[in-house]
C-alpha cells in the first residue's frame, strides 16, 4: 500500500457489496464526486528550487490545539459495520497521529466510549429542527467532554443514492438472502467484524443522532426518519452559538453568503463541503469556491473535505487558503483493511506526500503555502469577487 488509492481495491474485495457501495457511492450519477477529483487536477504546481528544503515542518495551530500535519479524518457515518470498532479505530488512529478528526453523528458506538478512548475528538452533529431535542442532545455532547461542535448543515433531506438500493443497502439494512450471502461470502468481515462485533457488544444501533439510542443497524420494520432536519434553520444554529460554549464549526457550507451568515451567527469555523458528492449532485466541488469563501471570511479558519486523497491535492487546498483538509473515503478503507494500524499507515502516507511535495516545491513551512506556488491567479476559475457583494 503505497498511497491511499491502494486500499480501496483491498477494501473493496473485503467488504459486502452493499457496505462497499456505501463507502465509495455518491449519488444519482457521481457528477459532484467526478468534478470532486478533476477540481484538483486542474491547478498545477509552481515548484522553485535551490531553496534549502533539508527539513520541512508540517504542523499547525487550529482552535488553540497543535496539529502535526494539516488534515484529519472527516466523519464517516457506521464505520463500525465496516471496521470492527470503526469510530474508535479510526479517533484513536488520529490521536496518536496528532491530527484531527471527527466522530460522524451516524455512528454505531457511543460517543461517550469514543471520547473515554480518544480524548480530543471532534462531534459530528446533524440536527433536528426541534428545540428539544437538540438541547437534550448537547447536553449529552457536554456530558462527554467534547470541545469542538462540528455541525452538518447540507442534509435537510437524504441524498438520493441509487448506487446504494442497487447494491441492497439501507438504514437500517434488512435481513434478506442476499444480504446473508453477501456475509456468507465474505467471511472475514463476517467473523471479524460483523459477528464479533454482535458476540460482545450486540447488534450495533445508531448511539448518537439524538440524546437517546436511535435504531438498530439491522431490522425488517424500523425506519430512519430524516424529515426533522428539512426544520433545521439559522434560527437554530443562533440559539446553538448562545447555548454552546465550546468551538463550534459548521460544515457543508459552499457560498460565500452562506459563509457570511455562518459568521454572522457566531461560528469559529466553516468547513467548505459538498458531503464527498453524497448529497446533491451537480453541487460545485469544494476547491472551486475556496478562494471566495476564504476572501469572504478571512477571519474565520476555513477548511475543506471532498476528493482529496493526494498530498498534492492538500497543498493545492492550502494555496487557496485552506487552514486544512478532511479526507473520508480513503481512511474508511484504511480502517477495514488494515484497523488502526491501517489508519496509522495512510496517514503516515499522506503525511510523507505532503512533506516530499514542500521539499520540490521549495517550501520549508505550512505559512509559505500561498497562491504563488500554483499557476497564476488570473487562471483560476471563480476568483473571489470583493466581500461586499454578498452582503
Amino acid at each position: 500500500m503505497l498511497s491511499l488509492n491502494d486500499l480501496e481495491p483491498l477494501a473493496r474485495r473485503r467488504l459486502p457489496r452493499p457496505l462497499y457501495a456505501y463507502v465509495s457511492g455518491a449519488v444519482e450519477d457521481s457528477v459532484s464526486l467526478a468534478e470532486n477529483r478533476r477540481a484538483f487536477t486542474e491547478i498545477a504546481l509552481r515548484p522553485r528550487v535551490l531553496a534549502g528544503v533539508a527539513t520541512r515542518e508540517l504542523d499547525f495551530e487550529l482552535f488553540g490545539r497543535r496539529y502535526a500535519a494539516p488534515f484529519g479524518v472527516a466523519p464517516m457515518g457506521i464505520a463500525a459495520l465496516f471496521a470492527y470498532r470503526g469510530d474508535i479505530v479510526l479517533a484513536q488512529a488520529a490521536q496518536q497521529a496528532a491530527v484531527p478528526a471527527i466522530m460522524s453523528g451516524s455512528s454505531l458506538i457511543r460517543l461517550e466510549e469514543v471520547m473515554a478512548a480518544a480524548p480530543g475528538t471532534w462531534f459530528q452533529a446533524y440536527l433536528p429542527g426541534d428545540v428539544a431535542q437538540i438541547d437534550g442532545l448537547l447536553s449529552r455532547v457536554e456530558a462527554a467532554g467534547v470541545s469542538t461542535l462540528v455541525i452538518t448543515v447540507d442534509t435537510p433531506v437524504a441524498g438520493n443514492r441509487e448506487n446504494n438500493v442497487r447494491a441492497g443497502f439501507s438504514t437500517p439494512l434488512r435481513p434478506s438472502l442476499r444480504l446473508a450471502w453477501q456475509g456468507i461470502t465474505h467471511p472475514r468481515w463476517l467473523l471479524g467484524t460483523f459477528a464479533r462485533t454482535l458476540l460482545r457488544h450486540g447488534m450495533p444501533h445508531f448511539e448518537n443522532a439524538y440524546a437517546h439510542r436511535g435504531a438498530p443497524i439491522l431490522s425488517s420494520r424500523v425506519l430512519r426518519d430524516f424529515s426533522d432536519r428539512a426544520h433545521f434553520t439559522w434560527t437554530h444554529l443562533e440559539a446553538i452559538r448562545r447555548r454552546w460554549q465550546g468551538t463550534l464549526v459548521v460544515k457543508g457550507i459552499l457560498t460565500a453568503e452562506d459563509a457570511l451568515l455562518a459568521r454572522r451567527h457566531g461560528v469559529d469555523g466553516v468547513i467548505v463541503s459538498n458531503h464527498g458528492g453524497r448529497q446533491l449532485d451537480g453541487a460545485i466541488a469544494p476547491l472551486r469556491v475556496l478562494p471566495e469563501i476564504v476572501h469572504a471570511v478571512p477571519d474565520l479558519p476555513v477548511m475543506l473535505d471532498s476528493g482529496v486523497c493526494r498530498g498534492t491535492d492538500v497543498i493545492k487546498a492550502l494555496a487557496l487558503g485552506a487552514r486544512c483538509v478532511f479526507v473520508g473515503r480513503p481512511f474508511a478503507y484504511a480502517a477495514t483493511v488494515g484497523s488502526t494500524p491501517g489508519v496509522a499507515h495512510a496517514i503516515d502516507l499522506l503525511q510523507a506526500e505532503i512533506s516530499r511535495d514542500m521539499a520540490m516545491l521549495g517550501l520549508t513551512r505550512l505559512a509559505d503555502i500561498g497562491p504563488a506556488c500554483i499557476r497564476p491567479a488570473a487562471s483560476l476559475p471563480h476568483m473571489p469577487p470583493h466581500p461586499e457583494t454578498y452582503r
